[in-house]
Protein backbone atom coordinates (compact mmCIF):
# COMPACT_ATOMS: atom_id res chain seq x y z
CA UNK A 1 0.00 0.00 0.00
CA UNK A 2 1.11 3.43 -0.93
CA UNK A 3 1.30 6.27 1.92
CA UNK A 4 -0.70 9.01 2.73
CA UNK A 5 -1.48 10.92 -0.59
CA UNK A 6 -1.25 14.66 -1.21
CA UNK A 7 -1.57 16.54 -4.59
CA UNK A 8 1.38 18.43 -5.54
CA UNK A 9 1.35 20.42 -9.09
CA UNK A 10 -1.56 18.36 -9.69
CA UNK A 11 -0.19 15.15 -9.56
CA UNK A 12 -1.11 12.51 -6.40
CA UNK A 13 2.36 11.59 -4.44
CA UNK A 14 2.86 10.22 -1.15
CA UNK A 15 3.96 11.72 1.48
CA UNK A 16 6.77 8.94 2.76
CA UNK A 17 7.79 8.76 -0.72
CA UNK A 18 7.83 12.04 -1.49
CA UNK A 19 7.73 10.89 -5.64
CA UNK A 20 4.67 10.61 -7.70
CA UNK A 21 2.52 7.94 -7.46
CA UNK A 22 2.24 6.78 -11.22
CA UNK A 23 5.99 6.34 -10.69
CA UNK A 24 5.59 4.03 -7.95
CA UNK A 25 2.89 1.98 -9.66
CA UNK A 26 5.27 1.30 -12.24
CA UNK A 27 8.21 0.51 -10.00
CA UNK A 28 6.10 -1.85 -8.27
CA UNK A 29 5.32 -3.67 -11.08
CA UNK A 30 8.79 -3.36 -12.67
CA UNK A 31 9.72 -5.80 -9.21
CA UNK A 32 7.94 -7.90 -9.84
CA UNK A 33 8.65 -8.27 -13.32
CA UNK A 34 12.63 -8.41 -11.87
CA UNK A 35 11.65 -10.97 -9.01
CA UNK A 36 9.73 -13.09 -11.37
CA UNK A 37 6.44 -12.72 -9.78
CA UNK A 38 5.46 -11.31 -13.17
CA UNK A 39 6.66 -13.91 -16.07
CA UNK A 40 7.16 -12.92 -19.74
CA UNK A 41 2.82 -13.46 -21.29
CA UNK A 42 1.41 -13.23 -17.38
CA UNK A 43 -1.07 -10.04 -17.09
CA UNK A 44 -0.35 -7.43 -15.36
CA UNK A 45 -2.68 -5.57 -12.69
CA UNK A 46 -5.66 -3.38 -14.76
CA UNK A 47 -5.63 0.65 -14.11
CA UNK A 48 -8.60 -0.73 -12.21
CA UNK A 49 -7.12 -2.73 -9.83
CA UNK A 50 -4.38 -0.72 -8.95
CA UNK A 51 -6.69 1.98 -8.28
CA UNK A 52 -8.94 0.35 -6.60
CA UNK A 53 -6.14 -1.65 -4.33
CA UNK A 54 -3.94 1.52 -3.72
CA UNK A 55 -7.03 3.92 -3.51
CA UNK A 56 -6.02 6.22 -5.97
CA UNK A 57 -7.10 7.75 -9.27
CA UNK A 58 -6.93 6.05 -12.00
CA UNK A 59 -5.83 8.01 -14.15
CA UNK A 60 -2.54 8.12 -11.69
CA UNK A 61 -2.30 4.04 -11.81
CA UNK A 62 -2.69 4.73 -16.00
CA UNK A 63 0.37 6.71 -15.91
CA UNK A 64 2.39 4.34 -14.33
CA UNK A 65 1.28 1.86 -16.98
CA UNK A 66 1.84 3.91 -19.67
CA UNK A 67 5.24 4.68 -18.40
CA UNK A 68 5.74 0.54 -18.71
CA UNK A 69 4.25 0.33 -22.28
CA UNK A 70 6.40 3.24 -23.83
CA UNK A 71 9.44 1.40 -22.77
CA UNK A 72 8.21 -1.77 -23.99
CA UNK A 73 8.22 -3.70 -20.24
CA UNK A 74 4.52 -4.13 -21.02
CA UNK A 75 2.79 -4.86 -23.80
CA UNK A 76 -0.92 -3.98 -24.60
CA UNK A 77 -3.44 -6.60 -26.09
CA UNK A 78 -6.62 -5.09 -27.18
CA UNK A 79 -9.54 -6.16 -25.35
CA UNK A 80 -7.62 -8.11 -22.67
CA UNK A 81 -5.35 -5.91 -21.30
CA UNK A 82 -1.98 -5.74 -20.15
CA UNK A 83 0.79 -8.29 -20.40
CA UNK A 84 4.76 -9.05 -19.69
CA UNK A 85 6.65 -8.45 -22.83
CA UNK A 86 8.96 -11.04 -24.03
CA UNK A 87 12.78 -9.98 -22.90
CA UNK A 88 11.17 -7.42 -19.87
CA UNK A 89 12.98 -8.99 -17.17
CA UNK A 90 16.31 -8.68 -19.12
CA UNK A 91 15.53 -5.30 -20.10
CA UNK A 92 15.01 -4.25 -16.79
CA UNK A 93 18.14 -5.90 -15.29
CA UNK A 94 20.16 -3.79 -17.84
CA UNK A 95 18.54 -0.71 -16.94
CA UNK A 96 19.12 -1.34 -13.92
CA UNK A 97 22.59 -1.78 -13.97
CA UNK A 98 23.59 0.88 -16.16
CA UNK A 99 21.52 2.85 -13.22
CA UNK A 100 24.09 1.12 -10.72
CA UNK A 101 27.37 2.05 -12.41
CA UNK A 102 25.93 5.64 -12.88
CA UNK A 103 24.49 6.38 -9.28
CA UNK A 104 27.20 4.01 -7.45
CA UNK A 105 30.46 2.99 -9.43
CA UNK A 106 30.98 6.15 -10.98
CA UNK A 107 31.05 8.39 -6.96
CA UNK A 108 32.41 5.36 -5.72
CA UNK A 109 35.50 5.49 -8.24
CA UNK A 110 35.39 9.65 -8.00
CA UNK A 111 35.55 9.20 -4.32
CA UNK A 112 38.67 6.37 -4.55
CA UNK A 113 40.58 8.65 -6.98
CA UNK A 114 40.57 11.30 -4.37
CA UNK A 115 41.38 9.84 -1.70
CA UNK A 116 44.25 8.01 -3.33
CA UNK A 117 42.94 4.28 -4.35
CA UNK A 118 43.42 2.53 -7.07
CA UNK A 119 40.75 0.93 -8.65
CA UNK A 120 42.79 -2.49 -7.70
CA UNK A 121 42.03 -1.58 -4.41
CA UNK A 122 38.72 -0.84 -4.53
CA UNK A 123 37.99 -4.62 -5.76
CA UNK A 124 40.22 -5.94 -3.00
CA UNK A 125 38.25 -4.18 -0.61
CA UNK A 126 34.59 -4.83 -1.95
CA UNK A 127 35.88 -8.67 -2.39
CA UNK A 128 37.01 -8.51 1.39
CA UNK A 129 33.56 -7.08 2.56
CA UNK A 130 31.64 -9.66 0.50
CA UNK A 131 33.72 -12.30 2.44
CA UNK A 132 32.63 -10.44 5.59
CA UNK A 133 28.82 -10.55 5.08
CA UNK A 134 28.85 -14.18 3.82
CA UNK A 135 30.37 -15.52 6.75
CA UNK A 136 26.82 -17.20 8.74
Amino acid sequence: MLGKLIAVDGEEVSVEEGRPLFVQIAEQIEASVLDGTLAPGDRAPSTNELAAFHRINPATAAKGINLLVDREILVKRRGLGMFVADGAQEKLREERRQQFAENYLAPLLAEARAIGLSAESVIQMIRAREDKTAEP
